[in-house]
């Protein structure tokens, strides 16, 4: 079988890259993933993501936004503080003349209308469930083997299959990592009164903690923890967890009711030492997997996702040096902005050393009084990011 281009993985940067491979530069598109979407209902404990403003544009340009739109909840405002200190600043929709800041899908759900879209795109084959097997490149394509026993011939290889990529073991492109010595607590939490669309980015004492808007009048918690404060928090019963959640985050969101499984996962920055092979290229987390402060890791990878459509799209062989070429140039500088800005902020936030706060509050402060460092920031948060 022969296409323009094969995508290992089905996740939201793997599935957006092909649909938008298919519809923007026409091109043919096979996609490999051994893990089909549920067709169950997302329930109170169901994962979710944050996208930018400037993602859902460029899902809007993918003909993709109008079908995961009617199950998003709207982020209407941002609210960023440091716990015990007077700082604090943030982001409001209306204040800069926008509908929204961005949006919170549910991955089920989301994973539920990609594959629907996948299906019935003409351009497009689905491998699933099937793996990748092998890969073996050649001057004018790369071949790849699958567990199924199918061997697929494309000029375009792409590693969407995420911080352990197997097209990146098969090429032996390795991820530089950083342990940042912290891990990630993910719930669901419910509230008692409605959250009117507002995210929250706290910093505390033990780490960095986000509550973002879900339906239902719950809220996805992403809570930073040392590996310590890890093992304490898990024995913590239900009632205790929301006491001490409650007394880190404080009652802007009003009394925290209830909170479903938990869940965690250890914090590493990796960073792909390159973008690109020969006749393969990485997007998402097969490219870089950040630290989730700020949300910056999934809607860097859309930008991954564009750039790389907007190389094929202006090239006859996608697989040319010349295209792959075009497609490592024009991410470097956004990519390097955006790991500097994410560790740097986990660096910040997680020092409790004296001239460090002062520091951090100062900035939150100089953040409102100082337009032209609003913008920076504001651009970067909210994904407006020319490629």
């Amino acid at each position: 079988m022969k296409f323009d281009v094969v995508i290992c993985g089905a996740a939201m940067s793997g599935a957006t890259l092909a649909l938008a491979l298919a519809r923007v530069a026409g091109k043919k598109v096979a996609i490999i993933d051994p893990h089909p979407p549920s067709n169950e209902r997302s329930g109170f404990d169901a994962r979710s993501i944050a996208l930018s403003y400037g993602t859902i544009q460029k899902l809007k340009q993918f003909q993709l936004w109008e079908g995961l739109q009617p199950q998003a909840s709207s982020i209407l405002s941002i609210h960023v503080s440091d716990r015990g200190h007077y700082a604090q600043t943030g982001f409001d929709a209306k204040e800069m003349g926008q509908a929204y800041l961005g949006a919170v899908v549910e991955l089920e759900k989301a994973g539920q209308v990609y594959f629907q879209q996948l299906h019935s795109e003409p351009n497009i084959t689905l491998y699933c469930p099937d793996s990748l097997e092998s890969v073996v490149q050649f001057d004018e394509l790369v071949e790849i083997k699958l567990s199924g026993g199918e061997t697929l011939h494309a000029e375009l290889l792409v590693g969407a299959d995420g911080t352990g990529s197997k097209v990146a073991e098969q090429v032996q492109v390795s991820n530089k990592v950083q342990q940042l010595r912290q891990y990630a607590l993910i719930a669901n939490i419910e509230l008692a009164n409605p959250h009117k669309g507002v995210a929250y980015e706290r910093f505390t004492s033990n780490g960095p903690l986000a509550l973002l808007p879900m339906t239902e009048q719950r809220m996805s918690l992403v809570w930073c923890l040392s590996h310590e404060q890890l093992q304490q928090a898990q024995s913590w019963d239900d009632d205790t967890f929301l006491n001490k959640l409650q007394q880190e985050f404080g009652w802007r969101l009003g009394k925290f009711i209830k909170v479903g499984s938990r869940s965690n996962y250890p914090l590493a920055l990796y960073t792909r030492e390159r973008l690109t092979h020969h006749r393969v290229a990485f997007v998402g987390n097969a490219a870089q997997t950040l630290h989730p402060i700020a949300g910056q890791g999934f809607n860097l990878g859309i930008r991954d996702v564009a750039a790389l459509t907007h190389a094929v799209a202006e090239c006859d062989d996608a697989g040319s040096y010349e295209c792959l070429k075009m497609y490592r140039n024009s991410r470097v500088q956004d990519r390097d902005a955006t790991i500097a800005m994410t560790t740097g902020l986990v660096r910040l936030f997680s020092n409790n050393w004296y001239p460090t706060v002062v520091a951090r509050n100062l900035g939150l402060l100089a953040f409102d009084a100082i337009p032209p460092l609003q913008g920076c920031v504001t651009n970067r948060s909210l994904g407006l990011i020319k490629n």
